[in-house]
């Protein structure tokens, strides 16, 4: 058997699990908020005057109000669930896996026939391939330079349109060989206003490969273990790989796991457990900005890479920047979507502060010795003398500290406050296992003009 093949079996496999389908709920629920927090940032407004008024017709919603072409739903609506950096992060795909499966389903989903449960299915098939794939390459393809949510997630997600779309397993495995074809973008973009494309562009690549599959379109069957194909290309460590007979055997889903982790903070995810080991000194020893001298920030190699820039001069520049993030944390014991307009840069970014956080990495022999994802570590050096430390290994969201149901809500809130009826369907996608369709979303999207 394939990989793909083997991939494509364990995503047909139904998820019973009510912790996993309450997971996969809150994950699509975080996501629509941040497309919606994301429909009017310039990177999904050039996505949209770029393809959506090209005159490509048919019935897909985009967030912005407008209805296209599934494609063209996927790019837009992917896009802007990328666009302010406040979904969530998946460390087995290196990806931001939610910002890519949620869209791409939403662009071939029918909102009056589709079930929120078919939803939920669909997306659990896409996470699972997400994992599956990324553990085949190993987190050394990430340090590398490629950005996992455009590489790993448009091969994962296609599952996932497959499923939604009923593709049998052998579809479903073409749609993930077909996948590989479109597998690119770089963290070199990150920064600009093409990083949140590559999510669109994944969502995008996604259902035009299931689609593809769909219609009989052929690929090599063993693209991702093969000769010249994923791994020995992709692969940063080629000591990885994959097991078909490993991938088929019985296993809790990945959610459970390992999970996906959503943002409390809008900005990379890199700056992440630093801004939350700040935080928690900052409640522990009740210092203020004022007492700060230094911060140093020790994070690992490709969250060093990721961070850009220490004087950021715009929006897209500051989710970069751990001097930048941590500046403001520190002001006022939080960060927000206010503190990354271009209004708020252009105030704050001349803040003294910044000079005051450097950011150190761990050595490339630290991280190839280290059993596990080695710990993010601030130190605080205060005017008075005291040094105080924190150390994370995960950042608040994830299965080790969860949101709570205020945590989820306010966000929610925060992201769609300004759309009609965002509290009521609220309420309605709380219980979105058992919708018989999709049109609770309808509100969401048709309250943007386009």
């Amino acid at each position: 058997m394939t990989v793909a093949g083997a991939i494509a079996q364990v995503c047909a496999k139904p998820v019973t699990s009510a912790k996993a389908r309450l997971l996969a709920r809150d994950a699509i629920i975080d996501t629509l908020a941040c497309m919606v927090a994301g429909r009017e940032d310039a990177s999904t407004k050039t996505v949209f005057e770029a393809f959506a008024r090209t005159g490509c017709a048919g019935e897909a919603l985009l967030v912005t109000g407008a209805k296209s072409s599934p494609i063209v739903a996927a790019l837009v609506n992917g896009t802007a669930a990328h666009a302010l950096d406040y979904d969530d992060n998946f460390l087995p795909g290196m990806s931001h896996a939610s910002a890519v499966i949620v869209p791409a389903l939403l662009a071939v989903a029918d909102f009056e026939k589709t079930s929120g449960a078919q939803l939920i299915d669909a997306y659990l098939a896409g996470l699972q391939a997400q994992a599956l794939i990324g553990d085949g390459v190993g987190q050394a393809h990430y340090t590398a330079g490629w950005h996992g949510t455009s590489t790993i997630g448009s091969i994962g997600t296609a599952a996932a349109v497959a499923h939604l779309l009923g593709l049998n397993d052998e579809a479903t495995a073409r749609a993930i060989t077909i996948a590989v074809s479109y597998a690119s973008g770089t963290k070199g973009q990150f920064g600009t206003l093409i990083k949140p494309f590559h999510a669109g562009m994944a969502a995008r690549n996604a259902a035009e490969a299931a689609l593809l599959a769909k219609a009989g379109m052929q690929a090599q069957p063993d693209i991702l273990e093969g000769a010249q194909g994923f791994h020995s290309l992709f692969a940063g460590d080629q000591r990885r790989g994959w097991k078909a007979e490993a991938i088929i055997a019985d296993a809790e889903h990945i959610i459970e796991t390992a999970g996906v982790m959503p943002k409390k903070h809008p900005c990379c995810g890199s700056t992440h457990l630093i801004v939350d080991g700040l935080l928690d000194l900052m409640h522990e020893h009740d210092f203020t900005a004022e007492d700060v001298d230094s911060i140093e920030a020790l994070v690992g190699i490709a969250n060093y890479r990721n961070l850009t820039y220490p004087q950021p001069v715009d929006e897209m520049q500051a989710r970069f920047s751990m001097q930048y993030c941590v500046a403001r944390a520190l002001r006022q014991g939080h960060l927000s979507l206010a503190d990354f307009t271009p209004q708020a840069v252009q105030h704050y970014a001349s803040d003294a502060l910044l000079n005051r956080v450097t950011m150190l990495s761990y050595s490339a022999d630290e991280e190839r010795i280290a059993q596990d994802k080695l710990p993010h570590v601030v130190t605080v050096k205060l005017h008075d003398g005291r040094v105080l430390t924190a150390s994370r290994n995960y950042a608040v969201g994830g299965l080790q500290e969860p949101f709570t149901d205020a945590d989820r809500l306010g966000k929610f809130m925060d992201c769609c406050g300004a759309s009609d009826n965002a509290a009521v369907v609220y309420e309605e996608l709380l219980v979105l296992d058992d919708a018989k369709d999709l049109k609770a979303l309808k509100f969401l999207f048709s309250s943007a003009t386009s």
